[in-house]
């Protein structure tokens, strides 16, 4: 199961006026896709925007919507269900940042934290989902979500000329998404932390695998197992998987900051990591962009 280019394409067309069109910075050696400055602080807000505005066609139920999530889907599903009007009801670990929790209830969200990593609080929300009868909104594996992500793709093409995209990957909705977008016409490469790295170990396996979930970047890259959709796209198209460590992650996140006062989550931070650590080695003249994916941190440790 993979994502077409007609699906995101319409998911575009469905989204206009519903998201963001964020900026891209060119520094010279490196362009970087401001996607932290989306509504509700990341990229998850297309996504889910295109699920929720799908099943509305066929009529949103009194419940509303339950996601589970880490954070950052949550947020998504959140936001966009406040500007649709119908409820939500957001499934969060114990170990989700203090500022996403804070930041779902001031979007009217229903908060309800429940286990040690994402896989826990996911079992808990799709029991809520059926016997509440309110919409499922997976995080990251549902054909929709990822269509939504690709919107991405299509606007980043349209700003910049450029041969590479480096994505941050958890459950790979974000990835899925992108590389649909940009078939044939870029490079997509995956980059994961060595303590959480579902894809990598997918990849390596030929199927998706559960993987221990550890690390600064778990809450918004701790997905236990890869999603169907995004292991088809990466393996269908061949993606290559570079993997960083903790360090690298904390050192690229205040690297982002120092150089460009720009505050993101660790995960997002992924990225860049792979150039600051060397996992990824541009070719001479390779135009590259990292994809600045999240935005949703407490940023008192990067003063």
């Amino acid at each position: 199961m993979t994502t077409s280019k007609d699906a995101i394409e319409a998911a575009a067309r469905r989204l206009a006026g519903r998201v963001r069109t964020t900026p891209v910075l060119d520094t010279g050696d490196v362009l970087y896709k401001l996607e932290l400055v989306q509504h509700a602080g990341s990229f998850k807000t297309r996504g889910m925007f295109n699920k929720i505005l799908t099943a509305a066609e066929q009529g949103l139920p009194e419940a509303g919507v339950i996601a589970a999530s880490g954070g950052n889907a949550g947020l998504a599903a959140a936001y966009a269900a406040r500007e649709l009007g119908v409820p939500a009801e957001i499934y969060v670990p114990e170990t989700a940042p203090p500022v996403k929790v804070a930041k779902l209830a001031k979007l009217g969200a229903r908060v309800t934290r429940t286990g040690s990593e994402y896989a826990e609080a996911y079992a808990a929300a799709v029991v809520r989902a059926e016997a509440s009868g309110a919409v499922f909104c997976h995080a990251y594996d549902d054909p929709d979500m990822v269509a939504g992500n690709g919107t991405l793709g299509l606007e980043l093409r349209a700003q910049a000329e450029f041969d590479t995209v480096l994505v941050a990957v958890g459950g790979g909705g974000l990835i899925a998404g992108v590389a649909a977008a940009l078939t044939g016409t870029a490079k997509v490469v995956a980059v994961e932390p060595e303590s959480a790295c579902a894809l990598h170990a997918a990849l390596a396996a030929r199927e998706p695998v559960d993987v221990p979930v550890a690390g600064v970047a778990a809450d918004s890259l701790g997905a236990r197992r890869v999603g169907r959709i995004a292991y088809a796209t990466a393996a269908g198209l061949g993606l290559p998987s570079v993997l960083v460590s903790d360090q690298a992650i904390v050192e690229a996140r205040r690297h982002l900051w120092d150089e460009y006062r720009l505050a993101v989550e660790h995960g997002t931070a992924a990225a860049q990591a792979a150039l600051t650590s060397g996992a990824y080695r541009p070719e001479p003249g390779e135009r590259v962009v990292v994809l600045l994916c999240g935005a949703n941190t407490d940023p008192s440790d990067l003063a």
